[in-house]
Protein backbone atom coordinates (compact mmCIF):
# COMPACT_ATOMS: atom_id res chain seq x y z
CA UNK A 1 0.00 0.00 0.00
CA UNK A 2 1.30 3.15 -0.44
CA UNK A 3 2.54 5.84 2.19
CA UNK A 4 -0.29 7.80 3.28
CA UNK A 5 -0.04 11.14 3.05
CA UNK A 6 0.35 13.29 6.39
CA UNK A 7 -2.12 16.22 7.12
CA UNK A 8 -1.29 18.88 10.04
CA UNK A 9 -1.03 22.18 10.73
CA UNK A 10 1.36 24.73 12.08
CA UNK A 11 0.66 25.29 15.92
CA UNK A 12 -0.31 28.91 17.11
CA UNK A 13 -1.64 28.98 20.42
CA UNK A 14 -4.09 31.09 20.65
CA UNK A 15 -3.77 32.62 24.24
CA UNK A 16 -0.21 34.90 23.67
CA UNK A 17 0.57 33.35 20.28
CA UNK A 18 4.14 32.55 20.79
CA UNK A 19 4.92 34.54 23.47
CA UNK A 20 2.61 31.98 25.45
CA UNK A 21 6.25 30.23 26.30
CA UNK A 22 6.64 33.05 28.60
CA UNK A 23 3.34 32.45 30.70
CA UNK A 24 2.98 28.54 29.64
CA UNK A 25 -0.86 27.19 30.46
CA UNK A 26 -1.36 23.77 30.03
CA UNK A 27 -4.72 23.87 29.85
CA UNK A 28 -4.37 26.58 27.34
CA UNK A 29 -2.31 24.32 25.35
CA UNK A 30 -4.66 21.33 25.24
CA UNK A 31 -7.56 23.03 24.62
CA UNK A 32 -5.88 23.92 21.49
CA UNK A 33 -5.00 20.91 21.14
CA UNK A 34 -8.25 19.09 21.33
CA UNK A 35 -10.08 21.93 18.93
CA UNK A 36 -6.98 20.69 16.33
CA UNK A 37 -7.23 17.36 16.88
CA UNK A 38 -11.20 17.25 16.09
CA UNK A 39 -10.36 18.57 12.74
CA UNK A 40 -8.69 15.06 11.98
CA UNK A 41 -5.31 16.03 11.51
CA UNK A 42 -2.15 13.96 12.55
CA UNK A 43 0.55 16.23 13.46
CA UNK A 44 1.48 20.18 14.52
CA UNK A 45 4.20 21.77 13.62
CA UNK A 46 5.90 23.48 17.10
CA UNK A 47 8.10 27.03 17.55
CA UNK A 48 10.18 27.23 20.73
CA UNK A 49 11.12 31.13 20.20
CA UNK A 50 15.01 31.03 20.39
CA UNK A 51 15.81 33.98 22.79
CA UNK A 52 12.99 32.52 25.31
CA UNK A 53 14.67 28.87 25.38
CA UNK A 54 18.41 30.09 24.96
CA UNK A 55 18.80 33.30 26.40
CA UNK A 56 22.34 33.25 26.96
CA UNK A 57 24.82 31.09 24.84
CA UNK A 58 25.68 28.61 27.37
CA UNK A 59 22.25 28.65 28.86
CA UNK A 60 19.59 26.51 27.42
CA UNK A 61 16.81 27.14 30.22
CA UNK A 62 15.74 23.59 31.32
CA UNK A 63 12.24 24.92 32.56
CA UNK A 64 11.62 25.68 28.83
CA UNK A 65 12.60 22.78 27.54
CA UNK A 66 10.66 20.96 30.31
CA UNK A 67 7.93 22.90 28.83
CA UNK A 68 8.40 21.79 25.21
CA UNK A 69 8.10 18.41 26.17
CA UNK A 70 4.97 19.03 28.40
CA UNK A 71 3.26 20.22 24.84
CA UNK A 72 4.54 17.05 22.93
CA UNK A 73 2.92 14.47 25.55
CA UNK A 74 -0.20 16.93 25.17
CA UNK A 75 -0.35 15.97 21.52
CA UNK A 76 0.19 12.54 22.27
CA UNK A 77 -2.56 11.79 24.48
CA UNK A 78 -4.75 13.63 21.59
CA UNK A 79 -3.22 11.40 18.80
CA UNK A 80 -1.21 14.20 17.33
CA UNK A 81 2.62 13.45 16.40
CA UNK A 82 4.89 16.70 16.74
CA UNK A 83 7.63 18.11 14.30
CA UNK A 84 9.47 20.68 16.18
CA UNK A 85 11.11 23.72 14.85
CA UNK A 86 14.53 24.58 16.06
CA UNK A 87 15.69 28.91 15.66
CA UNK A 88 12.94 31.23 15.82
CA UNK A 89 14.37 33.17 13.95
CA UNK A 90 11.58 34.83 12.15
CA UNK A 91 7.58 34.32 12.51
CA UNK A 92 4.79 36.37 10.70
CA UNK A 93 7.39 39.68 10.23
CA UNK A 94 8.67 39.33 13.30
CA UNK A 95 12.26 38.55 14.00
CA UNK A 96 13.51 36.56 17.48
CA UNK A 97 17.05 36.46 17.80
CA UNK A 98 19.05 36.38 21.00
CA UNK A 99 20.89 39.51 22.65
CA UNK A 100 24.15 37.43 22.26
CA UNK A 101 24.15 38.00 18.39
CA UNK A 102 22.97 41.66 17.98
CA UNK A 103 24.03 44.95 18.62
CA UNK A 104 27.06 44.80 21.45
CA UNK A 105 27.35 41.27 20.23
CA UNK A 106 26.64 41.39 16.50
CA UNK A 107 28.46 37.88 15.31
CA UNK A 108 27.10 36.18 11.98
CA UNK A 109 24.27 34.12 12.87
CA UNK A 110 25.90 31.71 10.10
CA UNK A 111 29.11 31.81 10.03
CA UNK A 112 30.39 33.01 13.57
CA UNK A 113 32.65 29.93 14.99
CA UNK A 114 30.82 30.14 18.84
CA UNK A 115 27.43 31.41 17.42
CA UNK A 116 27.53 28.57 15.00
CA UNK A 117 28.18 25.74 18.49
CA UNK A 118 25.74 27.94 20.88
CA UNK A 119 22.88 26.65 17.72
CA UNK A 120 24.30 23.22 17.92
CA UNK A 121 24.07 22.65 21.32
CA UNK A 122 20.50 23.85 21.69
CA UNK A 123 19.41 21.85 18.84
CA UNK A 124 21.05 19.01 20.14
CA UNK A 125 19.22 19.83 23.51
CA UNK A 126 15.96 20.54 21.66
CA UNK A 127 16.07 16.76 20.10
CA UNK A 128 17.38 14.99 22.99
CA UNK A 129 14.93 15.84 25.24
CA UNK A 130 12.24 14.27 22.70
CA UNK A 131 14.35 11.50 21.40
CA UNK A 132 12.39 9.22 24.08
CA UNK A 133 8.99 10.34 22.79
CA UNK A 134 7.36 8.28 19.48
CA UNK A 135 5.03 11.07 18.80
CA UNK A 136 8.48 13.28 17.87
CA UNK A 137 8.74 13.35 14.45
CA UNK A 138 11.94 15.17 14.48
CA UNK A 139 13.50 18.68 13.96
CA UNK A 140 13.31 21.98 11.32
CA UNK A 141 16.53 23.45 11.53
CA UNK A 142 14.51 26.98 12.12
CA UNK A 143 11.71 28.85 10.44
CA UNK A 144 12.76 30.34 6.75
CA UNK A 145 16.47 31.21 8.54
CA UNK A 146 17.31 32.21 4.96
CA UNK A 147 15.45 35.31 5.30
CA UNK A 148 18.33 36.45 7.72
CA UNK A 149 20.97 35.89 5.40
CA UNK A 150 20.13 38.74 1.90
CA UNK A 151 17.86 41.03 1.37
CA UNK A 152 15.07 42.26 1.43
CA UNK A 153 16.18 42.02 5.00
CA UNK A 154 16.65 45.20 6.53
CA UNK A 155 19.90 43.89 8.24
CA UNK A 156 21.01 40.38 6.95
CA UNK A 157 23.95 38.30 7.92
CA UNK A 158 25.48 37.67 4.69
CA UNK A 159 27.00 34.52 3.91
CA UNK A 160 28.42 32.25 0.62
CA UNK A 161 26.40 29.24 -0.41
CA UNK A 162 29.52 27.14 0.64
CA UNK A 163 29.07 28.95 3.77
CA UNK A 164 25.25 28.29 4.26
CA UNK A 165 25.66 24.65 3.08
CA UNK A 166 28.46 23.83 5.93
CA UNK A 167 25.99 25.51 8.57
CA UNK A 168 22.97 23.72 7.25
CA UNK A 169 25.64 19.93 7.45
CA UNK A 170 26.52 20.85 10.73
CA UNK A 171 23.16 22.20 12.53
CA UNK A 172 21.67 18.77 10.69
CA UNK A 173 24.09 16.61 12.42
CA UNK A 174 23.54 18.31 15.51
CA UNK A 175 19.63 17.22 15.86
CA UNK A 176 20.85 13.65 14.35
CA UNK A 177 23.10 13.82 17.28
CA UNK A 178 20.46 14.52 19.77
CA UNK A 179 17.24 12.50 18.58
CA UNK A 180 19.21 9.47 15.99
CA UNK A 181 16.95 8.05 13.45
CA UNK A 182 13.84 10.79 13.58
CA UNK A 183 13.59 13.06 10.36
CA UNK A 184 15.68 16.29 10.31
CA UNK A 185 15.45 19.08 7.84
CA UNK A 186 15.56 22.79 7.44
CA UNK A 187 13.19 25.20 5.90
CA UNK A 188 13.87 27.90 3.56
CA UNK A 189 11.31 30.66 2.33
CA UNK A 190 10.14 30.62 -1.56
CA UNK A 191 13.76 33.33 -1.95
CA UNK A 192 15.37 30.32 -2.46
CA UNK A 193 13.90 28.96 -5.56
CA UNK A 194 13.39 32.25 -6.87
CA UNK A 195 15.87 35.31 -5.93
CA UNK A 196 18.95 35.26 -7.97
CA UNK A 197 21.47 36.66 -5.07
CA UNK A 198 19.98 34.19 -2.21
CA UNK A 199 22.67 32.16 -0.57
CA UNK A 200 20.62 29.60 0.54
CA UNK A 201 20.08 27.34 -2.81
CA UNK A 202 17.20 24.91 -4.20
CA UNK A 203 20.52 22.29 -4.08
CA UNK A 204 20.41 22.88 -0.14
CA UNK A 205 16.20 22.50 -0.21
CA UNK A 206 16.67 19.37 -2.32
CA UNK A 207 19.58 17.44 -1.25
CA UNK A 208 20.33 18.46 2.44
CA UNK A 209 18.26 16.97 4.85
CA UNK A 210 15.84 13.93 4.99
CA UNK A 211 12.89 15.86 2.99
CA UNK A 212 12.28 18.71 1.00
CA UNK A 213 10.48 21.48 2.74
CA UNK A 214 8.41 23.77 0.50
CA UNK A 215 6.66 26.98 1.63
CA UNK A 216 4.00 28.07 -0.61
CA UNK A 217 2.87 31.91 -0.12
CA UNK A 218 1.17 33.77 -3.16
CA UNK A 219 1.26 36.97 -1.79
CA UNK A 220 4.60 36.52 -3.27
CA UNK A 221 3.66 38.18 -6.85
CA UNK A 222 0.84 35.30 -7.68
CA UNK A 223 -1.92 36.07 -6.74
CA UNK A 224 -1.01 39.69 -7.85
CA UNK A 225 -0.27 38.77 -11.55
CA UNK A 226 -2.84 35.66 -11.62
CA UNK A 227 -5.92 36.56 -9.64
CA UNK A 228 -7.24 34.46 -6.89
CA UNK A 229 -9.00 32.04 -8.77
CA UNK A 230 -5.76 31.62 -11.25
CA UNK A 231 -4.93 28.74 -12.07
CA UNK A 232 -1.01 29.65 -11.26
CA UNK A 233 -2.17 31.27 -7.86
CA UNK A 234 -4.30 27.28 -7.01
CA UNK A 235 -1.53 25.40 -8.07
CA UNK A 236 1.45 27.42 -6.64
CA UNK A 237 1.66 25.01 -4.20
CA UNK A 238 2.13 22.28 -6.30
CA UNK A 239 4.06 24.15 -8.52
CA UNK A 240 6.89 24.63 -5.62
CA UNK A 241 6.58 20.87 -4.80
CA UNK A 242 7.48 20.01 -8.83
CA UNK A 243 10.27 22.78 -9.19
CA UNK A 244 11.79 21.17 -6.07
CA UNK A 245 12.18 17.81 -7.78
CA UNK A 246 14.54 19.45 -10.59
CA UNK A 247 17.24 19.65 -8.06
CA UNK A 248 16.75 16.70 -6.34
CA UNK A 249 19.08 13.76 -6.28
CA UNK A 250 16.61 10.73 -5.34
CA UNK A 251 14.69 10.85 -7.92
CA UNK A 252 11.91 10.11 -4.89
CA UNK A 253 12.58 12.25 -2.54
CA UNK A 254 9.70 12.68 -0.34
CA UNK A 255 8.69 16.98 -0.29
CA UNK A 256 6.53 18.07 2.46
CA UNK A 257 4.21 20.86 1.81
CA UNK A 258 5.01 22.68 5.02
CA UNK A 259 3.41 25.95 4.97
CA UNK A 260 0.55 27.22 2.86
CA UNK A 261 -2.18 29.33 3.96
CA UNK A 262 -4.80 31.40 2.49
CA UNK A 263 -4.02 35.38 2.88
CA UNK A 264 -6.09 38.27 2.77
CA UNK A 265 -7.13 40.02 0.97
CA UNK A 266 -5.61 38.54 -1.92
CA UNK A 267 -7.58 35.40 -0.81
CA UNK A 268 -10.45 36.96 0.66
CA UNK A 269 -11.74 34.99 4.12
CA UNK A 270 -15.31 34.32 1.95
CA UNK A 271 -13.12 32.01 -0.75
CA UNK A 272 -10.17 30.51 2.02
CA UNK A 273 -12.50 27.08 1.71
CA UNK A 274 -12.28 27.39 -1.79
CA UNK A 275 -8.59 28.29 -2.07
CA UNK A 276 -7.85 25.57 0.38
CA UNK A 277 -9.50 22.81 -1.55
CA UNK A 278 -7.95 23.90 -4.97
CA UNK A 279 -4.57 24.38 -3.19
CA UNK A 280 -4.56 20.87 -1.46
CA UNK A 281 -6.07 19.03 -4.34
CA UNK A 282 -3.33 20.32 -6.43
CA UNK A 283 -0.54 18.99 -3.97
CA UNK A 284 -2.21 15.57 -3.33
CA UNK A 285 -1.68 15.21 -7.25
CA UNK A 286 2.23 15.38 -6.97
CA UNK A 287 4.09 12.28 -6.35
CA UNK A 288 6.27 11.56 -3.32
CA UNK A 289 4.17 14.15 -1.30
CA UNK A 290 5.10 13.51 2.65
CA UNK A 291 2.95 15.61 3.78
CA UNK A 292 0.73 18.98 4.09
CA UNK A 293 1.16 21.18 6.75
CA UNK A 294 -1.78 24.60 6.89
CA UNK A 295 -0.35 27.65 8.13
CA UNK A 296 -1.96 28.07 10.89
CA UNK A 297 -4.15 26.52 13.63
CA UNK A 298 -5.72 30.00 15.16
CA UNK A 299 -5.85 33.38 14.31
CA UNK A 300 -3.68 35.81 16.14
CA UNK A 301 -5.59 37.74 18.63
CA UNK A 302 -6.50 41.21 17.95
CA UNK A 303 -5.26 42.69 21.35
CA UNK A 304 -1.89 42.01 20.10
CA UNK A 305 -0.77 44.80 18.02
CA UNK A 306 1.43 45.56 14.93
CA UNK A 307 1.36 41.99 12.96
CA UNK A 308 0.42 43.23 9.12
CA UNK A 309 -2.97 42.50 9.04
CA UNK A 310 -3.23 39.03 6.89
CA UNK A 311 -1.74 37.39 9.88
CA UNK A 312 -4.92 38.28 11.99
CA UNK A 313 -7.19 35.88 10.23
CA UNK A 314 -4.55 33.04 8.86
CA UNK A 315 -5.83 30.15 11.20
CA UNK A 316 -8.38 27.47 10.41
CA UNK A 317 -9.67 28.02 13.57
CA UNK A 318 -10.89 31.61 15.18
CA UNK A 319 -9.11 32.78 18.31
CA UNK A 320 -11.71 31.43 20.81
CA UNK A 321 -11.12 27.91 18.89
CA UNK A 322 -14.14 27.87 17.20
CA UNK A 323 -13.80 26.10 12.97
CA UNK A 324 -13.78 28.35 9.97
CA UNK A 325 -15.23 27.12 6.97
CA UNK A 326 -11.56 26.38 5.31
CA UNK A 327 -11.18 24.22 8.87
CA UNK A 328 -14.49 22.43 7.07
CA UNK A 329 -13.57 21.71 3.80
CA UNK A 330 -9.61 20.67 5.09
CA UNK A 331 -11.47 18.01 7.54
CA UNK A 332 -13.26 16.69 4.65
CA UNK A 333 -10.49 16.30 2.64
CA UNK A 334 -8.79 14.29 5.59
CA UNK A 335 -12.39 11.90 6.20
CA UNK A 336 -12.53 11.28 2.55
CA UNK A 337 -8.96 11.03 1.51
CA UNK A 338 -7.51 7.55 0.63
CA UNK A 339 -3.48 6.39 0.51
CA UNK A 340 -3.02 6.48 -3.32
CA UNK A 341 0.17 7.19 -5.34
CA UNK A 342 -0.68 10.22 -7.77
CA UNK A 343 0.98 8.85 -11.10
CA UNK A 344 3.75 9.64 -12.51
CA UNK A 345 4.11 13.35 -13.90
CA UNK A 346 5.59 12.62 -17.53
CA UNK A 347 5.92 16.08 -18.54
CA UNK A 348 9.12 17.85 -17.40
CA UNK A 349 9.60 21.59 -18.25
CA UNK A 350 13.42 22.53 -18.53
CA UNK A 351 14.96 24.28 -15.79
CA UNK A 352 18.05 26.46 -17.02
CA UNK A 353 19.74 27.53 -13.61
CA UNK A 354 21.90 29.95 -16.42
CA UNK A 355 19.03 31.94 -16.41
CA UNK A 356 18.95 32.27 -13.03
CA UNK A 357 16.71 31.58 -10.30
CA UNK A 358 14.08 34.63 -11.55
CA UNK A 359 13.16 32.20 -14.39
CA UNK A 360 11.30 30.13 -11.84
CA UNK A 361 9.57 33.09 -9.69
CA UNK A 362 5.89 34.38 -10.57
CA UNK A 363 6.42 35.86 -13.95
CA UNK A 364 8.83 34.14 -15.31
CA UNK A 365 9.47 31.79 -18.07
CA UNK A 366 9.44 28.39 -16.02
CA UNK A 367 6.77 30.14 -13.70
CA UNK A 368 4.64 31.10 -16.67
CA UNK A 369 5.03 28.08 -18.34
CA UNK A 370 4.26 25.27 -15.64
CA UNK A 371 0.71 27.38 -15.27
CA UNK A 372 -0.08 27.61 -18.97
CA UNK A 373 0.68 23.76 -19.09
CA UNK A 374 -1.15 23.03 -16.19
CA UNK A 375 -4.12 25.28 -17.44
CA UNK A 376 -3.47 22.96 -20.55
CA UNK A 377 -4.73 20.22 -18.59
CA UNK A 378 -1.43 18.62 -18.81
CA UNK A 379 0.66 17.70 -15.21
CA UNK A 380 3.59 18.84 -15.64
CA UNK A 381 7.20 18.45 -13.69
CA UNK A 382 10.51 20.03 -13.83
CA UNK A 383 14.48 19.00 -15.05
CA UNK A 384 17.24 20.87 -14.61
CA UNK A 385 18.78 21.48 -18.19
CA UNK A 386 21.63 19.74 -17.35
CA UNK A 387 19.68 16.44 -17.19
CA UNK A 388 17.42 16.57 -20.11
CA UNK A 389 19.13 13.85 -21.91
CA UNK A 390 20.31 11.84 -19.52
CA UNK A 391 18.20 8.96 -20.16
CA UNK A 392 18.43 7.08 -16.37
CA UNK A 393 17.11 10.06 -15.10
CA UNK A 394 14.28 10.67 -16.76
CA UNK A 395 13.23 7.36 -16.94
CA UNK A 396 14.00 7.02 -12.84
CA UNK A 397 11.13 9.74 -12.31
CA UNK A 398 8.83 8.48 -15.39
CA UNK A 399 9.85 11.37 -17.71
CA UNK A 400 8.97 11.18 -21.23
CA UNK A 401 8.21 13.93 -22.53
CA UNK A 402 10.96 17.40 -22.09
CA UNK A 403 9.64 20.64 -23.10
CA UNK A 404 11.45 24.39 -22.93
CA UNK A 405 9.49 27.41 -21.46
CA UNK A 406 9.88 28.86 -24.88
CA UNK A 407 7.78 25.86 -26.35
CA UNK A 408 5.28 26.43 -24.29
CA UNK A 409 5.00 30.06 -24.61
CA UNK A 410 5.16 30.51 -27.68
Amino acid sequence: MPPAVRFGVNYTPSEGWFHHWLDFEPDSVRADLDSIAALGLDHIRVFPLWPYFQPNRTLIRPRAVEQLVALVDAAAERGLDVTVDGLQGHLSSFDFLPAWTRTWHRRNIFTDPQVVEGEADYLRTLAAALADRPNFLGMTIGNEVNQFAAGPHSDPDRVTPDQAGRWLARLLAACAEGAPGKLHLHASYDAAWYQDDQPFTPEHSARLGDLTAVHSWVFNGTAQRHGRTGTATEHHAAYLIELSKAWADDPRRPVWLQEVGAPAPLIPAEHAAAFTEATVAGALDCPDVWGVTWWCSHDVSRDLADFPELEYGLGLLTNDRRPKPAAGTLARIIREWAPREPARRTTALVVDTAAGRSACAPGGPVFEAFARLTADGARPTTVLASRADDGHHLAARGITEVVTPGQVLQ
